[in-house]
């Protein structure tokens, strides 16, 4: 049975069964501060566990887009070296919110593993939970009792809390589980060894490949367990492993889930996949690695240097990595793949279908910035294995390597090996926990308990409509953030907007009596509208009165709608291949990230500006849809987001030809938002450009600034009929006269030269100068140069001063370089302590610059006790 067959069945199997069948959510979560890539099936349905939105379900069934790379889900290390370990996996699962519980999640499991995939039931084992004496909990009996109906005794297992407790988190809800497992190995090996002693053993050939979570509880901060109201199934099931099992191979990579992507891999660089275990596992670390970023990035995620584009780009640099060591490449081979992955899952998951250029891309670009940065990083290596002596390349030249180079540890081992060299392992961890501790202790966020106030779990947003509302409070809770004691609070009508879709959440009072409380933030949390405060009210249970911050608002939809009419205005300009990537909509501008292949032009730009300027003119009034079911949105040609999460009813805003689906706030007529400005425009990424822009009170501010500058520049070039000519002569004057001085400065540096030739010092083989000068570092370079042309086997250090700063440059013939050891870089480092500064450079001539001139003298008596 192929892959896409396994999966349609499952789905197929659980809509017989009256479940929902609904698409992957994204595989980049935006809306949950404790996650940044989803990592299990039940992150899209967290709201849903924790009560903070409706059901609109109470069965579904889905396969799900997931990441595990950091965190207590972290299975990066393994990919590749065993049979069964991935970065992007999808999991399989069905779903019941207060439906049904643990009898028809075990037999249905039962059934599609046994009857509908015709797994050997004899190979499969399940376990229950055994029970925690720290939680006050019992064996599972009842889960038990259902499979004692299904399977005989001997077949049953009671696992730890460790294997069969489920946890969200440090807190939240939580369940006992049972698994099943199955035992893949050889007849012989079983009768040896029965499978029920290897099941939660790590053994590779029994491995769990369902797990059923029955969420029964909620773990609270102080770590008690309260019974939920509501009870939830949780099911997951890893599709790589369970294509394993149905198509009888030892290795998910062995499926023709993997197979396609390898096959290509082992094309394209000429090794048979198969012969040899360290290329066979680049192979398919590539292949797994190249997964999670196309999805990632389809999804919206972009590699960075921070946060979820960190994660990201380090996983495409491992590949490329493994990728140059093992298998030869050193020009961009990953991005040449892409297609293969897009014929493979592009039906059933078509974002990598209309994304596909943008994935090449981004892959390609990547590829070629770290190829250059390997070859830098094995240089930089060079360099240290020559100027280190004790065979140890020391650790936080390791961590430097790793951090600013992107360069594994592991690759940077195995070159020191090669050079009989080892790398300071501890070290190298203790520069990389002390990081991890620096960015934990950042980040660091206290969260106390909510106080439930009312029980009603909804917030009613009424922002649309009106800035000020009559509301009650909740729910509340603590937070500890950077030191800093804030509280946040849940109202059941709220007219504050939540931060979404790129618009910052609002700010305002929330006003009791005489006590106005601050909002100075509104955030989303798994569906949860919060209101960010310093304080609470004296009363939390008296009515409050919401009120929004007007001015903040008003700027902010200006924004907005601007952003659209940008959008609408580059599709047009541009061509339709331009899709958002990205916004940030706030009161004082915006910034739109779009798809686009090169540089828009002085001229695209002045088009799109003036489209959006016409339209904001003819004064196009808001054409609203609030819940518009997903179809008919579509049939107006409403443009969505890729990776962006939509229900089956949506909210569609369109101002004339501009549509979209979005739930932010906006103007009810374009005229409100004055006029546009775009300030900047330019790359952020492979295939990604970024405008800037300004409207309202902060477009007219910014042309009453460029016309006060235009006033002071034709006052200080007297009022020319032609200020650009006029201005054009003056700098072409400058330059001459740059030149100029650059010739009387070089000649001053052959008058010195002359002098400072018969200055010179024989010491043995070595000829050595210095000398203190006034002038400029440039001149001092030049002066160094122009000697080495003048005396060989030269040691030159010269010290100058300029406008009370010091510097130093030292020159050191080549010969002497090679035959001394001796390196001016590391030397002129040393030396520039005396002028209480800093410098560097190559082997033979280096440069430092300095706060201290009173130390020049000390550093060329320094640099001549260097020459003995």
């Amino acid at each position: 049975m192929e892959a896409n067959q396994v999966r349609q069945k499952f789905l197929e199997f659980f809509k017989s069964k009256d479940h929902e069948v609904v698409a992957s959510a994204p595989m980049v979560i935006k809306n949950d501060p404790t996650l940044m890539f989803t990592n299990a099936g039940m992150n899209q349905f967290k709201d849903l566990f924790l009560g903070n939105s409706p059901i609109v379900h109470s069965r579904i069934a889905d396969t799900q887009k997931c990441l595990r790379v950091s965190g207590k889900h972290n299975d990066l290390e393994e990919v590749g070296r065993d049979t069964y370990h991935h970065t992007m996996f999808e999991m399989l699962g069905n779903w019941s919110f207060g439906d049904y519980f643990k009898k028809e999640a075990i037999e249905w499991g039962w059934e599609l593993l046994t009857d509908i995939y015709n797994i050997d039931k004899s190979r499969l084992y399940v376990t229950v939970f055994g029970g925690a004496t720290d939680d006050g909990l019992p064996a599972d009996e009842e889960a038990k009792s259902i499979w004692k109906k299904i399977v005989t005794e001997d077949k049953i297992i009671f696992g730890s809390k460790k294997d069969n407790f489920w946890e969200m988190g440090d807190t939240g809800p939580c369940g006992p589980c049972s698994e099943i497992h199955i035992d893949l190995r050889p007849e012989s090996e079983i009768i040896q060894i029965p499978g029920k002693e290897l099941v939660n053993k790590d053994h590779p050939q029994v491995i769990e490949i369902w797990n059923l979570v029955f969420i029964q509880y909620n773990r609270l901060s102080d770590g008690s367990l309260k019974e939920l109201p509501a009870r939830h199934v949780d099911t997951g099931m890893g599709f790589e492993r369970l294509c394993r099992v149905i198509q009888g191979k030892s290795s998910n990579y062995d499926t023709d889930v993997f197979q396609p992507l390898i096959l290509a891999i082992a094309k394209s660089s000429g090794i048979n996949y198969g012969k040899d275990e360290k290329t066979d596992i680049a192979m398919r670390v590539i292949a797994d690695h190249l997964r999670a970023i196309a999805f990632s990035t389809a999804d919206g995620q972009l590699p960075s240097n921070t946060g979820a584009g960190y994660v990201i780009r380090r996983i495409l640099r491992r590949a490329v990595r493994y990728g140059y060591s093992f298998l030869g490449f050193s020009e961009p081979f990953m991005c040449k793949i892409v297609p293969v992955l897009v014929k493979q899952l592009g039906n059933q998951f078509p974002e990598l279908s209309s994304q596909e250029q943008l994935i090449s891309k981004v892959i390609f670009e990547e590829e070629t910035s770290f190829l250059r940065t390997l070859q830098t990083g094995l240089e930089r290596i060079g360099k240290h294995i020559k100027a280190t002596s004790n065979k140890v390349i020391a650790g936080e030249i390791v961590f430097e390597l790793y951090d600013t180079y992107g360069f594994p540890p592991d690759l940077t081992s195995l070159i020191a090996r090669e050079n009989g060299f080892e790398i300071d392992q501890n070290g190298f961890q203790k520069a990389l926990e002390e990081q991890k501790n620096r960015s934990r202790q950042a980040a660091k966020t206290e969260t106390e308990d909510w106080v439930e106030l009312c029980t009603a779990m909804h917030t009613e947003f009424l922002g649309y409509d009106t800035l000020e509302v009559e509301a009650k409070i909740l729910k509340y809770r603590k937070i500890i953030t950077k030191n800093k004691d804030l509280f946040q609070i849940v109202l059941d009508k709220t007219p504050f907007y939540a931060e979404s879709g790129g618009q910052v959440g609002d700010a305002g009072l929330l006003v009791i009596g005489n006590e106005n409380i601050p909002v100075i933030d509104t955030k989303k949390e798994n569906n949860l509208t919060i209101h960010i405060s310093p304080s609470i009210p004296s009363d939390p249970k008296a009515q409050v009165i919401a009120k929004v911050d007007d001015k903040k608002r008003k700027l902010t939809e200006r924004n907005h709608t601007a952003t659209h009419l940008l959008h609408f205005a580059l599709r047009e300009v541009l061509g339709k291949h331009v899709e958002q990537k990205g916004s940030l909509v706030g009161p004082d501008r915006l910034r739109f990230d779009f798809s686009h292949f090169q540089k828009v032009t002085d001229e695209e730009i002045a088009q799109v500006e003036k489209m959006v300027n016409e339209l904001i003119a003819t004064n196009i009034s808001i054409c609203e849809h609030r819940e518009l079911p997903i179809a008919e949105a579509e049939k107006l040609g409403a443009i969505a987001l890729f990776g962006e999460k939509y229900g089956d009813s949506v909210r569609v805003v369109g101002f004339g030809k501009s549509i979209e689906l979005c739930g932010g706030t906006h103007v009810s007529s374009t005229a409100t938002i004055g006029r546009v400005i775009v300030v900047s425009e330019g790359a952020i990424a492979a295939g990604i450009r970024r405008i800037e822009a300004i409207t309202s009170e902060t477009a007219e501010q910014y042309l009453k600034e460029k016309l006060q500058t235009l006033d002071e520049i034709l006052a200080l070039t007297k009022n020319p009929k032609e200020p650009a000519k006029a201005i054009q002569e003056l700098i072409d004057q400058n330059t001459l006269m740059r030149k100029q001085i650059e010739d009387m400065l070089r000649e001053k540096a052959g008058f010195l030269c002359e002098s400072l030739e018969m200055q010179v010092e024989r010491r043995g083989d070595i000829n050595l100068l210095t000398a203190k000068i006034s002038g400029s570092a440039q001149l001092a370079k030049d002066i160094a140069y122009a000697m080495k042309g003048r005396v060989g086997d030269l040691f030159f250090l010269i010290g100058h001063e300029e406008e009370g700063k010091a510097g130093l440059a030292l020159w050191i013939s080549e010969t002497l370089v090679k035959s001394k050891n001796w390196n001016a870089s590391a030397m002129i480092r040393d030396l520039a302590k005396h002028i209480q500064g800093g410098g560097g450079g190559q082997p033979f001539f280096a440069s430092a610059g300095g706060k201290n001139p009173a130390g020049i003298d000390a550093a060329l008596e320094a640099g001549r006790k260097i020459v003995k």
